[in-house]
């Protein structure tokens, strides 16, 4: 099963059996609030998240993502909530200093 690890939030866990959808969509089931000014349609970066490791538990970037990655608004370790999949295994993510939301406690 996949589990989502987000070091930023006290390192929060989120254990899920949903499998091959977007990674924002697992964290709105969990109910954690996390930026996308877009509507998750991948036409901004503010869903951004940072990959620790298990980047290759995700699926290769979409083309809105790789839009992204040429203008160089992703970093190699960046991806777009909104668009990588999670396929399985464990996921180690932080949210951005730039897309922390005010209501929201981080660890660091």
């Amino acid at each position: 099963m996949p589990k989502i690890i987000i070091k930023n939030m006290d390192h929060r866990t989120i254990v899920t059996s949903a499998v091959n959808q977007p990674v924002l969509k697992t964290l709105q089931e969990e109910y954690i609030d996390w930026m996308h000014a877009c509507g998750g349609k991948g036409r901004c970066t503010t869903c951004k998240m940072i990959v620790s490791s298990g980047q290759a538990y995700l699926a290769s970037p979409t083309a809105h993502e790789q839009r992204f990655i040429k203008l160089g608004l992703l970093a190699s370790n960046e991806r777009l909530s909104c668009q990588a999949i999670l396929k399985k295994g464990e996921l180690e993510i932080t949210v951005p200093a730039n897309s922390k939301l005010p209501h929201v406690e981080y660890s660091y």
